[in-house]
């Protein structure tokens, strides 16, 4: 068994090749250079580690991990369209570098590339697959459509709003793992467990995002803290502040939200704090751990082989960046 950072280096080897023609330089060199901003490759080595749970590691599972970075790449070309923001990574977002054109086909055509790789996957395990990675795909932009939705709805539900997470981040995380887990031959049941232990990862892992985009550090996130203040977006930490603030704080919060000034964001981490906003995420990011890990001990296997999972959620859901 590889442990994450053994399988990242493998992944990176792998992945860190041209995936691209040279021709329209136009269009292949954003893709390119959104590319080498690297990232956590957090999800294609989910997709190895889940394969390498059944054995050794599949050509398969290295062609649906590089199918599942080109996608997960695609979305955050576009998301950034769709935030306005100037930062990926610590660095130019493609449509700041170049423009918003340019940045909509590169993503559109990072996507498409993503099949070919996919169509590599063997006949026995393609269909499968492919309709599980459909099936993430419409998922993900349902999310995503949700999110943009929530910033112009006044009342937003707790649940509403881990129901769009679960779409927009958690549902690639989890299909991931069973893609990877169905190329290595595990049964119906363990192809549930490992999804549901992805799935609940994931909002934990959101909820770790959200945290960190008001609380963390802007030099190791690698962007500007308050993003989601800014956008005036419904996260975990604004619904709780929402639920708890007074009269006073509410009134506050809404100002902030309508007028949009200089020090809204310092203004609006006040209120969390004084909500106790941070302790409230911290709490809920560790309940859906327990919940990711509990199914992760409920699939058939023998504990040592799921150990780097298990040591991977940990760190994920503890990081600062």
């Amino acid at each position: 068994m590889h442990s994450f950072n053994e399988l990242t280096t493998i992944f990176s080897e792998r992945f860190n090749t041209t995936h691209f023609p040279e021709h329209p330089s136009t269009l292949y060199e954003p893709c390119n250079y959104f590319l080498s901003l690297g990232g956590k490759r957090i999800r294609p080595v989910l997709c190895l580690m889940a394969n390498e749970l059944f054995g050794d590691i599949h050509e398969d599972a290295f062609n649906a991990a590089i199918a599942i970075e080109l996608f997960h790449n695609f979305s955050l070309i576009h998301d950034d369209i769709m935030d306005a923001a100037s930062l990926r990574r610590s660095m130019q977002t493609i449509h700041t570098k170049y423009n918003q054109n340019t940045a909509i086909l590169s993503g559109d055509v990072m996507l498409i590339r993503s099949y070919d790789y996919i169509n590599k996957i063997t006949a026995k395990y393609l269909p499968k697959v492919l309709h599980l990675f459909n099936k993430t795909a419409r998922e993900v932009c349902e999310g995503q459509q949700l999110d943009m939705d929530f910033e112009q709805k006044n009342n937003v539900l707790l649940d509403e709003y881990i129901h769009m997470i679960s779409l927009k981040t958690s549902v690639l995380i989890a299909a991931s793992l069973e893609i990877g887990a169905t190329i290595g031959g595990a049964g119906e049941a363990n192809c549930n467990h490992i999804y549901e232990f992805g799935r609940n990862l994931g909002i934990a892992f959101q909820i770790q995002d959200d945290y960190l985009d008001a609380f963390g550090n802007a030099d190791k996130v690698g962007k500007n803290i308050g993003g989601d203040i800014k956008q005036n977006k419904k996260t975990f930490l604004m619904l709780h502040a929402l639920a708890t603030a007074n009269k006073q704080q509410l009134a506050i919060m809404q100002d902030l939200m309508l007028n949009n000034p200089p020090d809204k964001v310092a203004k609006m981490l006040a209120i969390y704090k004084d909500c106790n906003v941070d302790d409230w995420a911290i709490a809920l990011k560790e309940k859906y751990l327990q919940i990711a890990l509990q199914h992760l001990e409920d699939m058939a296997l023998l504990s040592t082989r799921k150990k780097p999972l298990k040591d991977l959620a940990a760190f994920l859901i503890e990081r600062d960046y």
